[in-house]
């Protein structure tokens, strides 16, 4: 029998403080489909589940000097919201694609990166989007880029006694534009075998004056391809460029074979996702 407390505060305040009363006892859920999994396949054994789904606060999608999305926001809000659609497209690719329906209206950005597992399908888009992860504690806020959000499989560097506030992405301009795919065995609910995020700023005349590639269960933490983004800078628009970055992409990448795929095969998949997510990227500008 798996026995816990429940908590549920309404404010942050009671959160700090009941983290600092209960310690290394008591583990954050949030939206909960993958706290409740790792509890009930005993990875993990809270004496205490301090639950932040009080903290309506935290539920939100804004555009004001940049856009801002708070870390208790769901994937249904994101995949409904047409700022994100229109704006920020691969994490609503992303968001779109978490689990089914159900599962969305519950599962939280900010638990799906602070869960930090390397098949994370928002870590990708939020990579390619620069975005910045806000943290607060007892001794206030902190901001942290991403990519240096995560150290290693289901690690971050999110303190003991922190809560994970929001994202804030810079805004884009309108000749920028991003895709993700999430590659998996069927289109139902399940873990990517592989994920690729691309985003493209294209000038006058087709040139890609900047590239972002980010790319999932392609390392032990999600990673940014710079090698293949530093290749595709100042380049025209051309499907061959597009091919060699795709290779330039797939040997940065350090996957390993798993119960759902070889190595190998991921690295093939990450040839042929990132031309076409760039290629879609580039599509979405031009129809603007």
């Amino acid at each position: 029998m798996i026995d816990y407390d429940y908590i549920k505060p309404s404010t942050l305040k009671e959160v700090f403080t009941l983290l600092k009363e209960y310690g290394p006892k008591a583990t954050l859920i949030a939206g909960g489909t993958d706290v409740m999994l790792n509890i009930r396949n005993r990875e993990v054994s809270p004496d205490i589940l301090i639950s932040l789904r009080g903290l309506n606060d935290l539920r939100y999608i804004r555009k004001n000097d940049g856009y801002h999305i708070g870390a208790l926001t769901t994937h249904r809000m994101v995949e409904q919201s047409d700022v994100v659609r229109t704006e920020l497209s691969a994490l609503h690719d992303a968001a779109s694609q978490v689990g089914s329906v159900q599962i969305r209206n519950v599962a939280t950005v900010g638990g799906n990166i602070c869960n930090a597992a390397p098949s994370a399908d928002t870590a990708g888009p939020l990579l390619v989007l620069d975005a910045t992860a806000v943290l607060e504690g007892p001794g206030g806020r902190r901001r942290v880029p991403i990519a240096d959000f995560f150290t290693g499989p289901s690690t971050t560097v999110r303190k003991a006694d922190e809560v994970l506030i929001e994202f804030h992405i810079p805004e884009k301009s309108k000749h920028f534009a991003s895709a993700y795919w999430k590659h998996a065995r069927r289109r139902a609910m399940d873990l990517p075998l592989l994920g690729v995020a691309v985003g493209l700023t294209l000038s006058e005349g087709d040139e890609i004056s900047g590239a972002r590639i980010g790319l999932t269960v392609a390392a032990p933490v999600p990673i940014r391809a710079f090698k293949a983004e530093e290749f595709l800078r100042g380049k025209l628009w051309d499907r061959e460029v597009l091919a060699e970055a795709g290779r330039i992409a797939s040997s940065e990448a350090s996957p390993r074979d798993s119960l759902r795929s070889t190595a190998w095969y991921r690295r093939d998949m990450i040839e042929v996702f990132v031309p076409r997510m760039a290629a879609l990227a580039a599509e979405r500008i031009r129809n603007r």
